[in-house]
């Protein structure tokens, strides 16, 4: 695996993203956990995020071991518990969500490498996990967020949710085609899976505050072309700060690395490059100078959010985003080029704009 190092000019240099990536390994336990933050517990979910960062960093001993991590602990259902501390399992409920992405560091991991040995290895474990994930699909389409401990569904879907799931079902599609598996089930299932992202906003639970659910859909590609620009047009005022980055929520002035970040693979997924651009340097405020990033700031004091915290998935969404940018290595194009991944429906669907 080569490729150039990552840079991205005129904002950070080939070291400092180093670092970055380097502050990431420094927090991964020896089993191969990588945790929120220094004695944090972990997800499968940012778990993966993180293991990918490592990977485009080129730490990719650190990587593949953030994956056996995964692949040790997946639950004989294909499932992970949603949070694990390093000596046992601090919640036991199971979010379908962070089961799916799986699939995403999987394929993300063949396009940086062509590892086919190691495809074929996590399809043993992708394969469980969608199979897992949708069966919490309702026959509308969307797909329950949860399974209590006793195996029990959430009663409700999230937009988030569900739009990253259709980006790791895409995944998991490709990784099915490149080893020679026929799933048409999935096919079937993302199909309905953005139809209602696009058509039904009612069919999720209410969350028009959060930030994640005004831009997801554009990042995961389920609301694409003039309909996902309009969306990121339309909400920019509510949840960008300008000149200083992406609000967790409209409604207060906290500012978050890791969804401003999130932010600028949207915006670079619809083609609105400089905003993307403009995203990424306001970003930079809360890089601190060892190469990690805290996870918030709250305005107008400047105050870190949570105290003090320095996050691994939020250095993790740095490195993603600047690799996006740059378009420097062959899986960059993962959340803004969707030619990357099977086109299962018709593409007459990218000028939706999703109704009010």
């Amino acid at each position: 695996m080569t490729h150039a190092r990552l840079s991205v000019p005129g904002v950070l240099g080939a070291a400092d993203l180093e670092r970055t990536v380097e502050s990431i390994a420094a927090m991964q336990l020896p089993s191969g956990m990588i945790p929120w933050f220094a004695g944090g517990h972990a997800d499968a979910w940012n778990h993966t995020e993180a293991a990918m960062a490592l990977l485009v960093g080129g730490r990719r001993a650190e990587a593949e071991r953030a994956y056996q991590w995964l692949i040790d602990r997946q639950r004989p259902d294909g499932s992970w518990h949603h949070f694990y501390l390093p000596d046992r399992v601090e919640d036991a409920k199971v979010d379908a969500n962070v089961c799916a992405y799986v699939a995403t560091g999987a394929w993300h991991h063949w396009l940086l490498t062509g590892d086919r040995s190691f495809l074929e290895t996590m399809w043993h474990v992708v394969e469980p996990a969608i199979d897992f994930v949708l069966d919490l699909q309702t026959p509308r389409g969307e797909i329950l967020w949860a399974r209590h401990p006793d195996g029990t569904p959430w009663s409700y879907a999230l937009l988030t949710g569900s739009s990253s799931i259709s980006h790791s079902l895409r995944c998991a599609i490709a990784i099915a085609e490149e080893l020679g598996h026929e799933r048409p089930d999935w096919e079937l299932s993302l199909d309905t899976l953005l139809h209602v992202i696009r058509e039904v906003p009612g069919a999720f639970e209410p969350k028009q505050r959060w930030a994640m659910d005004w831009y997801y859909p554009v990042l995961c590609g389920a609301v694409r072309g003039d309909g996902g620009r309009a969306r990121l047009a339309e909400g920019w005022r509510s949840f960008v700060m300008d000149g200083k980055g992406t609000r967790c929520v409209s409604d207060q002035p906290w500012v978050t690395a890791a969804e401003t970040c999130e932010s600028v693979i949207a915006h670079l997924a619809v083609d609105e490059t400089d905003r993307a651009w403009d995203l990424f340097r306001w970003a930079q405020a809360l890089r601190d100078d060892d190469g990690s990033y805290f996870t918030g700031i709250a305005y107008p004091d400047a105050i870190h959010f949570p105290a003090g915290e320095r996050s691994a998935y939020t250095a993790a969404a740095v490195v993603l985003a600047a690799d996006a940018l740059t378009r420097t290595t062959p899986a960059s194009g993962l959340f803004v080029d969707l030619d990357t991944l099977p086109a299962l429906v018709a593409e007459s669907v990218e000028s939706v704009t999703e109704p009010e």
